[in-house]
């Protein structure tokens, strides 16, 4: 009768672990909060199988001990059980999902009038980019990629001219505006990850990946990469900060542009570009020649 006490044991433990434990998730800081429910909508159905399932084997353990001169009977099938667990698995399953599929058409409609951002996600740190005061974000390029351009924008593009680059790894973002947050990686497979958003998604190389969420409440709060990209995954880390759209604004213009960008590396775009021939002289992308 050990095994009775020790399957029943298990349930009640879960139990309480599972109603007094101090761990919980981070209190919730975006517009998600959908994501939460459909969470506990599966803790509950896959909860109530999980002790139904033990307090089933701990009476079947005990109904069905072994007594001298009691045998066991060979039953193969039993139809009326079959179709039971079949019409309650399907129930389970069908409470689990229908949820989430009406939440994962919300979280892939992005409203009306949002904000957009970039995210670039590289080993191991993170950048973002915002459209300048035409709104519109510049065209880029991975083969464009370089010390001069690491977003790998289009130089020849005027949407990108007046483009904001935030290089460092601190992201502000303005409170209860939602945002499309546009995802690139330029080299390996990430995933940016704030938890008190919920909200997530992959970077996937050579795509350019979505998600848009509401901020909800200011504060400063960690970015994470949730992919396994590389022996510094671990440091692949940032903040983004939520404030009132005055401060937003304020920390975004101190943000260099990517024309400013350019003029600062030396290159002033595509026509300041020099390239050298192998007679050693140097002509200008235009083709002006100087010795």
């Amino acid at each position: 009768m050990a095994v009775v006490f020790m399957l029943i044991l298990v349930a009640v433990g879960t139990l309480a672990f599972h109603f007094l434990s101090p761990w919980w998730w981070t209190p919730i800081a975006s517009n998600w909060g959908y994501i939460d429910d459909t969470i506990l909508i599966t803790f509950w159905v896959t909860g109530v199988v999980f002790i139904a399932i033990m307090l089933f084997m701990a009476y079947c353990v005990w109904r069905y001990r072994y007594k001298e001169g009691k045998r066991a009977a060979y039953e193969p099938e039993n139809t009326k059980l079959e179709l039971w667990l079949t019409g309650l698995t399907t129930v389970g399953v069908v409470v689990m999902l229908t949820p989430g599929l009406f939440v994962w058409n919300q979280f892939v409609t992005v409203p009306e009038g949002a904000a957009e951002f970039e995210v670039v996600g590289q080993q191991w740190q993170w950048s973002f980019r915002f459209p300048g005061k035409d709104g519109v974000l510049g065209t880029s390029d991975i083969r464009k990629i370089s010390d001069e351009n690491p977003f790998g924008l289009n130089p020849d593009d005027p949407n990108g001219k007046d483009d904001v680059l935030v290089e460092g790894d601190e992201l502000h973002l303005p409170l209860d505006q939602p945002v499309k947050v546009l995802l690139r990686s330029i080299d390996v497979l990430h995933d940016f990850y704030v938890p008190q958003f919920r909200a997530k998604m992959d970077l996937v190389p050579g795509q350019v990946t979505y998600f848009w969420f509401t901020p909800i409440r200011t504060g400063t709060f960690d970015i994470l990469c949730f992919e396994l990209c590389g022996v510094g995954h671990y440091a692949m880390r940032g903040k983004v900060v939520v404030e009132e759209e005055s401060a937003f604004k304020a920390w975004l213009q101190k943000q260099p542009t990517f024309a400013e960008s350019l003029a600062k590396a030396g290159t002033g775009g595509r026509d300041g570009l020099k390239l050298v021939l192998s007679e050693g002289e140097a002509v200008t992308a235009q083709g002006e020649s100087a010795r």
